[in-house]
């Protein structure tokens, strides 16, 4: 998915350098991480503008963020553009994208009972995927 700026957001080149770092990766990666690929590419982007592009292009939707172990925000480009929920490997960082309609009628269920409308929620699940569990079975 190409990171397309709102009608308020004009492509600059910064933010073309952080779009085009968000395709060089399929795991999540924290701002810190994305500044410093960038800088080893040789393209000059302030860290608060890569959070400043990173926070734009999550509230547009365009990426996934995910809580990592550490406390950071992951970010990775969408690979698909409806709502869903995320598996990681907590040793090598793979992530599965996964449909979970049983959590979405529960949310609906849970907000209908306590009179809540509009309501958004994250569920991240995490283990070791089958690569890490053989590797620490040996």
């Amino acid at each position: 998915m190409t990171l397309q700026p709102t009608p308020a957001r004009r492509m600059t080149k910064q933010r073309l350098a952080v779009q085009q770092e968000l395709e060089r990766h399929d795991d999540f990666r924290t701002a810190q991480e994305i500044h410093a690929c960038l800088g080893n590419h040789g393209d000059s982007v302030s860290l608060a503008t890569v959070y400043r592009l990173l926070q734009q292009a999550s509230e547009d939707g365009e990426l996934d963020v995910m809580r990592m172990p550490d406390g950071e925000s992951g970010f990775r480009r969408c690979v698909v553009a409806h709502h869903h929920h995320h598996l990681v490997c907590r040793s090598c960082g793979a992530t599965e994208e996964v449909q979970a309609p049983e959590v979405e009628a529960w949310a609906a269920a849970v907000a209908d009972r306590f009179g809540y409308t509009q309501v958004g929620h994250t569920v991240e699940l995490s283990g070791l995927c089958a690569k890490c569990s053989l590797a620490t079975t040996r």
